[in-house]
């Protein structure tokens, strides 16, 4: 049973910012609290392989859970103004490149997944949205997420994170542009066409503040709930890498001196299943350890916009020359940009 103070409109709107003031402090200690528990409560040495993978998990953990916990909030109330419908109709005739970038900028706030491609794709198609437009939307949404930005801020600060929103937007915007250049709409199911949908019952409505404020609670209940377990097992596997993996040997895999390291990369993440909450840890490790911010960032890109699901999802409305063809133009994207950050960094 709720408190009396969550269920009046002033307790909804005041609980957040009362609980601000915790967070920061909590996010401020975490670190001298870590080092305490490790080296001084359980009497581990510092530099040792053990103590250093320990030392990971238990800071890296709460951490990205913390700003998680944060920043979805924030995210859950700003997607309330974003429904399937609203995005449709944003959408309705966008032409050309207009039409990708603002599909690719949508798919960055709205809160959709592989899961739900058909649907969205069925709805996009039934309103006249153009392949090419769909297609940077599609890229984008699971790409370019609030779980993967929180993350690489989290753990390389905000210009990776900006970095992987600019690439991600780019590579959305330009595939779905040469899609649409190469009109490819006889590889789609014939019967989508003939799909109507209707109202999807998720109608337009104004929402009061207090309303939004428990859609951002339930956004970090449903979110985070998901994630976590995702966010535990990528710091794990990221804190055995951190103690026990040499960074020869990853130089030697995933280097800026081994030319094939980012086509390899690519093709090893493809059928990897796996979400932001679980890749970036990963991710971390494999630069920390010698791994090119290029080679690491392609590797991302392929495990999260490419995934076997996805295509697996997508085979349902699309013939296997267009998800080929999709898989060709993001995987190339996704290469230059490796190899140009790479050069760059």
């Amino acid at each position: 049973m709720k408190p009396v103070f969550l269920k009046s409109r002033n307790g909804q709107i005041l609980l957040p910012l009362l609980l601000l003031p915790f967070w920061f402090l909590i996010y401020h200690y975490l670190q001298p609290f870590t080092n305490y528990l490790v080296y001084n409560a359980f009497g581990m040495t510092k530099g040792t392989q053990l103590a250093d993978a320990l030392w990971f998990f238990l800071f890296e953990f709460p951490k990205v859970m913390l700003l998680l916990t944060l920043i979805i909030f924030f995210v859950g109330i700003i997607r309330t103004f974003f429904t399937p419908e609203r995005t449709r109709k944003a959408l309705e005739g966008r032409k050309t490149f207009t039409g990708n970038v603002m599909a690719a900028s949508l798919g960055i706030v709205t809160p959709f997944c592989s899961c739900s491609a058909i649907p969205l794709f069925l709805g996009f198609v039934e309103s006249g949205v153009p392949l090419g437009v769909t297609f940077s939307f599609l890229i984008a949404a699971p790409m370019i997420n609030e779980v993967a930005i929180i993350l690489l801020y989290g753990m390389f600060g905000w210009k990776v994170a900006v970095i992987y929103v600019g690439t991600g937007l780019a590579i959305a915007i330009t595939a779905g542009w040469v899609i649409g250049i190469l009109k490819l709409e006889k590889w789609v199911e014939p019967w989508v066409y003939e799909t109507h949908l209707g109202n999807s019952g998720l109608a337009d409505e104004t929402l009061i503040f207090t309303k939004r404020i428990k859609l951002g609670y339930e956004a970090v209940r449903e979110i985070v709930g998901k994630v976590w377990v995702y966010v535990a097992l990528g710091i794990l596997v990221g804190a055995g890498a951190h103690g026990y993996v040499p960074e020869a040997f990853m130089a030697s895999l995933m280097g800026k001196s081994v030319w094939y390291s980012i086509p390899l990369s690519i093709i090893i993440g493809i059928p990897l299943y796996s979400n932001a909450a679980g890749i970036v840890p990963i991710v971390s490790v494999l630069i920390e350890k010698g791994a090119s911010l290029g080679t690491a960032l392609a590797f991302m890109m392929s495990v999260i916009g490419l995934s076997l699901p996805e295509m697996i999802i997508l085979r349902k409305v699309l013939k296997m020359p267009l998800i080929l063809t999709f898989i060709g133009i993001v995987g190339l994207g996704i290469m230059i940009v490796g190899y140009l950050f790479n050069y760059i960094f």
